[in-house]
């Protein structure tokens, strides 16, 4: 029997991590957030408390402190092998010392060293880091504090040692969560929604553009917890300045200014209602035992839904992982009534029974395969990320980038934000969330519009500035535009200009053969209060693209780049893959006596375990099966080429018997034409609310209507 009350581990062990307390402020569409971890040494031994735990794989962790009694300790950066060397010192000659390292493997995992805290004394920790709010379909910001990790994956024989992780279920976790937000904008807002409890969002001033909100009482760490911020106006280019700090040497990263400029692109209407009719359409669907219930079900009607909306001439192919791979058919066919179907037969016997998340092996096979002239190729990846090798994996879709386009979805609580975001950043495609209750299909749909849309190719950015002033930009090229997305350029500016100076940065493309422009003057007057939140973006985004030089030269360039990116990291004290926040408190002259005990600190886990293949036979004999939603029965019948039949399946999925549907069809209309256009009246009436599902079904069905010299008959039936 576990003791829930005690604060222990699975294994009994007492828990160290007593409560942890969350604030956010979130300034237009960039998140601050400053975590406080307290702990306490209830036993009679000295501890090491060891806490492995998510952040956003896009962070940038900026400060790290510790207070034990009044003593305040900040960290600093340091090369890594150098920070874990005076860690162990410290604890070697009694002294306390403060932790914080990324982990080698992925930038979403933390592992947070609490060393040689003594009997009865506690310690709090305060970690600090800012990230950029991603643009949802709907124009929602999404701020996700990531409150479950699941454990990683690592392949057999695969090299290092991974990441260690201690997880226990949700209703297990032994401390405690608060979270409080503070939002302010130009622009009033409009709304803040949650997948979890919250209180009243409370306005702050008339024009409501500052509101506060906080977690309810009693969060169950069952899942990540999940902000969609709404404004008015949300499209608004905008470009924010910030001075340097006083303290560092201009001309460096830090001592000059630095501006951030957020565009979302407007494309002309024309253009973005020609939607392309050939491509090469691949899915990669994981089918880990992680998968299983309800997420492996959801899965199957997406794929049922995709290869629905497929346009006619295009080709696909259906690959699925585990610890294995497997593939529908051994290349991309062309999608037809016959490989549709086949395709589906696959689906349709999939289960989450393929073992572990290995996603590097048929993602190589699939690279491997060669691309088909005039077929554009567009991956499609559905994991939920429980994987080890994130950085490996990402290298693999980089070094891919200019043959295919990458689209990406995070399905359940704790699936990684780095690989996902990661994937579709270097393989110049869409990331996508799916937790909850959200359903994929809508998700998944509008990132079927983005691959079907006109690729803009072509894209420069060029400025406008002062002659005394120069730019030196740190983000990495634009590779990717998409119709209301935000795209962010970091750039460093250098020299003096007057209060009234102006700047201006150009980005210009070509979209369907028609070349366009975004154009954003701005102000070089630093704003007011944003202390070194831009600078600290900056500096992570640099860091992260000299990361991936590192990986890519393997350390060929005699080490130069990975001394830049460490010299970077310690300059602008946001950490990086090869350093590592490092704190010793050396104001106590007490020497902590005895040996010191280790504490793993449990992580939340959602996590299912996979049911073995023959409990599923006897389960699925069993439990009779839940009828079909009327809907997915509907797009079921659907053929490759948009028309539906006129039969008793058909009659059932619209709610009516055969001789009904029979009794109302005009006498001279084509039986496949009636009921191609029965469907789509149905779809009208009664599923208007899931139209982004289903819209590009429906513009088949209508061409196909239209081939058929039925379009009259569809307007006069909606008519009736």
């Amino acid at each position: 029997m576990i003791n829930r009350c005690g604060l222990l581990t699975l294994q009994k062990e007492p828990v160290p991590l007593k409560s942890t307390e969350v604030q956010l402020e979130v300034r237009d569409h960039v998140a601050t957030v400053v975590s406080t971890l307290n702990y306490e040494n209830k036993e009679d031994k000295p501890l090491e408390a060891v806490f492995v735990f998510p952040l956003p794989g896009d962070a940038a962790v900026c400060h790290f402190s510790a207070k034990i009694g009044q003593t305040q300790i900040v960290a600093e950066v340091k090369e890594k092998q150098e920070a874990h060397e005076e860690y162990d010192d410290a604890l070697s000659c009694g002294q306390q010392a403060f932790l914080l390292e990324e982990s080698d493997q992925s930038p979403d995992i933390f592992s947070l060293s609490v060393g040689s805290l003594p009997p009865g004394e506690s310690a709090s920790i305060r970690l600090e880091y800012v990230t950029e709010l991603a643009v949802q379909a709907d124009d929602g910001l999404r701020f996700c504090l990531p409150a479950v990790l699941n454990p990683r994956y690592q392949p057999q024989g695969s090299e290092g040692a991974g990441v260690q992780v201690t997880s226990v279920p949700a209703s297990l976790v032994p401390y405690s969560l608060s979270f409080s937000a503070r939002v302010s904008s130009p622009r009033p807002i409009s709304k803040v929604e949650s997948n979890c409890s919250l209180d009243p969002l409370q306005y702050l001033n008339t024009d409501q553009t500052q509101a506060t909100v906080k977690l309810a009482a009693g969060h169950k760490f069952d899942r990540d917890v999940e902000l969609l911020i709404y404004y008015k106006d949300a499209h608004q280019p905008t470009a924010v300045v910030e001075a340097g700090q006083a303290s560092a040497e201009p001309g460096s990263l830090m001592g000059d200014p630095v501006v951030m400029v957020s565009l979302y692109p407007e494309f002309p209407q024309s253009v973005m209602s020609s939607l392309a009719s050939c491509g090469e359409f691949v899915f990669l669907m994981d089918r880990s035992g992680s998968m299983s219930n309800t997420r492996i079900s959801s899965a199957k009607d997406t794929l049922l839904l995709l290869l629905k909306s497929l346009p006619m001439g295009c080709y696909f192919n259906i690959y699925s992982f585990g610890s294995r791979y497997e593939h529908i058919f051994p290349k991309s066919v062309e999608y037809s009534q016959q490989t549709m179907e086949e395709a589906l037969k696959t689906v349709e016997q999939m289960e989450a029974n393929l073992g572990g998340t290995e996603i590097l092996e048929p993602l190589k096979h699939i690279y491997s395969q060669p691309c088909i002239p005039s077929q554009p190729r567009q991956l499609f990846v559905f994991t939920d990320g429980e994987v080890w090798n994130t950085k490996e994996v990402i290298d693999l879709v980089k070094k891919n980038s200019g043959s295919h386009r990458c689209f990406s979805f995070g399905i359940g609580e704790g699936a990684s934000s780095a690989l996902i975001n990661g994937m579709a950043k270097e393989g110049g495609g869409h990331a996508q969330f799916i937790t909850g209750t959200d359903r994929m299909q809508a998700k998944v749909m509008q990132s079927l519009r983005f691959a079907l849309q006109p690729t803009v190719v072509d894209i420069s950015a060029t400025w406008d500035l002062p002659k005394e002033v120069s730019v030196t930009v740190l983000s990495p090229p634009i590779k990717t535009l998409f119709q209301g997305q935000r795209s962010l350029i970091y750039a460093q500016l250098t020299g003096q200009s007057s209060e009234a100076a102006e700047g201006c940065v150009t980005v210009k493309y070509s979209l369907a053969g028609h070349p366009s422009e975004n154009q954003l003057h701005f102000s070089l007057r630093p704003a007011e209060d944003t202390g070194l939140t831009v600078h600290r973006l900056g500096a992570r985004t640099l860091i992260r693209s000299l990361e991936m030089e590192e990986r890519e030269s393997r350390g060929q360039q005699d080490g130069e780049v990975k001394k830049k990116l460490v010299r970077l990291s310690v300059q602008s004290g946001v950490s990086s893959s090869f350093t590592a926040f490092i704190a010793v408190n050396k104001a106590n002259s007490r020497v902590i006596q005895g040996p010191l005990v280790r504490r793993n600190i449990p992580t939340p886990s959602c996590s299912s375990l996979p049911i073995p293949d023959t409990c599923k036979a006897e389960r699925h004999g069993s439990i009779p099966q839940p009828p079909r939603d009327p809907f997915m029965h509907l797009v079921s019948l659907q053929k490759a080429s948009g028309s539906w039949l006129l039969d008793p399946g058909l009659a059932t999925a619209l709610g009516k018997t055969s001789q009904q549907v029979e009794k109302i069809k005009p006498r001279t209309a084509n039986s496949e034409v009636w009921a191609t256009i029965l469907a789509l009246v149905w779809l009208h009436a009664f599923k208007m609310d899931a139209k982004d599902e289903w819209e590009f079904l429906a513009l088949k069905a209508a061409s196909w209507l239209r081939a058929q010299n039925g379009a009259n008959t569809f307007e006069n039936s909606e008519e009736s």
